[in-house]
């Protein structure tokens, strides 16, 4: 599954502008005085003015075996979110490690560089090297529910978790990362999980679909 256009909402767009176009030098592709878009390898990440948003969880893919130039980086810029006092987090049964940032509008930010996913061009890590957009979480009272709809109108199989309280769905390339937000929350640093709404446009099997999710509900429709 692989992540082609990613849309978010914030109530506070001027902010998050400044954040990742001044302080970070993250590539905008487009700016409206509601909206603006990042460029992030073959993905795109937009934000749109929503009042009373709620934070996400949404993760980057960097090239493999970076984590450690990526945990300088941040460390530089940011400052990275622990768990147990770690900083680069190893998912070893996914062939992956981690490093987790706070962006200005507390949305939990991950870098995630798996095992022979993209090789680096570079020794080095910045904005430019990320690879794409590899998850969105999805918060929801019914873990199952969205499963069964993503798995029958879309394909999508579970990649690892369970039915009722964390349910990583997809492949490598792009991950839906849902939660029973009564039963769990965000890793790695505990803060609750909103049923935030997004809008995400993927590729899976050579067909183009287009997913809304909003108040609980799932629309899925083909592009």
């Amino acid at each position: 599954m692989k992540i082609n256009k990613l849309t978010v909402y914030s109530s506070r767009i001027k902010k998050l502008l400044k954040f990742y176009r001044d302080e970070l030098g993250f590539e905008i592709r487009e700016y409206a005085e509601k909206s603006f878009e990042l460029k992030l390898g073959y993905s795109v990440l937009r934000f749109e003015y929503r009042e009373h948003a709620t934070p996400y969880h949404i993760a980057l893919h960097v090239p493999d075996r970076q984590e450690e130039e990526v945990l300088q980086w941040v460390e530089t810029n940011l400052g990275a979110l622990k768990n147990n006092e770690e900083k680069i987090i190893d998912f070893s049964n996914w062939h992956a490690k981690s490093v987790y940032f706070y962006d200005a509008d507390r949305n939990i930010m991950e870098f995630i560089s798996r095992r022979d996913f993209s090789k680096p061009e570079s020794a080095i890590f910045e904005p430019v090297n990320i690879v794409g957009i590899a998850e969105i979480g999805l918060a929801t009272d019914d873990v199952e529910q969205k499963f069964r709809k993503m798995k029958e109108e879309i394909g999508l199989q579970k990649f690892d978790g369970d039915l009722e309280r964390f349910c990583a769905i997809g492949n490598p390339e792009g991950l839906v990362i849902t939660i029973n937000k009564d039963l769990k929350d965000w890793f790695p640093t505990g803060d609750r999980a909103y049923m935030s709404a997004f809008k995400v446009e993927i590729e899976h099997e050579d067909k183009q679909f287009a997913l809304k999710f909003d108040k609980n509900k799932l629309d899925i429709s083909k592009i």
